[in-house]
């Protein structure tokens, strides 16, 4: 899986005194328009079988006795995510994937610490065979879709499909139109370049998309967001989709890599793999965000990963610290996610 990296992904390892580094904590900054944040949940499944799905695991007679309480546990902590990320205000836009059903969403919004935010959202039942989608919450006053779409990708060698794209336009406040895309493509599992053929046919679905809103509007305001499966430098994000990773120039209907900015340059990762951290969850916006010159834009600077102690454990087997998990194999560990969660601050141009 590393050998396809390209070039050595950062360590982030401890100081001194075993505290983390001063880098890895993020200041929730003021005065953005929007916060828009990405998580991977890590299996957000509720406890009932469904017999059209393969979730026997998450069952409480399951392999992973998955019980009322670890749900509850699960869901307070993607709350708790949620709403740290938010700083003073909650986030204006969350997409979300690996989220199994409507209950588990209906209850996030309505039994969580969120239950008073006014969150509404955006969940279609998709083909995979697990039973896992993508989703959308939103601030309704301060996004309002207009058009909600669930792209179906049936790339998968049996057949099935894999996880819809779900593509939202909405109004922001001032009355600019946003183009949100929520990904998750295909796993690696099988191996990499098994498997990579999966992720470039989906990467070319998403293309086509973004080429038919800007031969509209070439100024179309667009975010493709999600886990990928990919690193930014892989041929699926680089050839397929074509995310540009050079910001010297800016053209406005090309689409920039922030995550390539997070992971090659300043060194972040959202997700650990023998050692070595990666990006696998990525943030790609049109130039049209990037340029100044619309109602809208934000910076390759505005990017984050959201690294907070509590998400965090120590590394046992390497160097520094690693998402803290909820499941490792069949053991339950009680965290979080093994992917940490990604935002992006847009503003207004005054």
């Amino acid at each position: 899986m590393l050998s396809v990296l390209g070039i050595a992904m950062a360590v982030i390892g401890v100081s001194q005194n075993n505290q983390l580094p001063d880098d890895l904590r993020v200041t929730i900054e003021a005065g953005r328009y929007l916060r828009i944040m990405f998580y991977n949940c890590e299996n957000f499944f509720d406890t009932d079988d469904d017999p059209l799905k393969n979730d026997d695991e998450f069952t409480p007679d399951g392999e992973k006795h998955w019980t009322k309480q670890r749900f509850y546990t699960k869901r307070a902590q993607i709350a708790q995510v949620i709403t740290a990320i938010g700083g003073w205000t909650s986030p204006d836009i969350v997409g979300l994937c690996e989220i199994e059903s409507h209950y588990v969403m209906e209850s996030l919004v309505n039994q969580s610490n969120l239950r008073n935010l006014g969150y509404a959202y955006l969940h279609k039942e998709s083909p995979d065979a697990r039973g896992i989608d993508v989703a959308l919450l939103y601030q309704p006053k301060r996004f309002k879709p207009f058009k909600v779409k669930y792209i179906p990708v049936n790339v998968q060698k049996s057949g099935r499909g894999t996880r819809d794209i779900l593509m939202a336009s909405g109004t922001t406040i001032n009355g600019d139109t946003l183009h949100i895309f929520v990904n998750h493509w295909p796993s690696r599992w099988g191996g990499q370049t098994e498997t990579d053929g999966l992720r470039r046919s989906v990467a070319a679905i998403v293309r086509a998309k973004v080429d038919s809103l800007t031969t509209i509007n070439k100024r179309a305001n667009v975010l493709i967001m999600g886990d990928l499966n990919d690193y930014p430098n892989n041929n699926s994000v680089c050839v397929d989709l074509r995310a540009q990773t050079d910001f010297t120039t800016i053209n406005e209907t090309e689409l920039y890599n922030l995550a390539y900015y997070m992971q090659f340059v300043k060194g972040y990762g959202t997700h650990k793999y023998d050692g070595f951290w990666g990006i696998l969850d990525q943030m790609i916006i049109s130039g049209s965000l990037l340029d100044g010159q619309g109602n809208l834009y934000t910076t390759k600077d505005d990017v984050h990963v959201f690294n907070p102690p509590f998400l965090l454990e120590k590394d046992e087997a390497n160097i520094g610290y690693k998402p803290y998990r909820t499941y490792l194999g069949y053991k339950y560990l009680g965290g979080f996610s093994d992917h940490l969660p990604v935002f992006l601050n847009i503003y207004r141009n005054k």
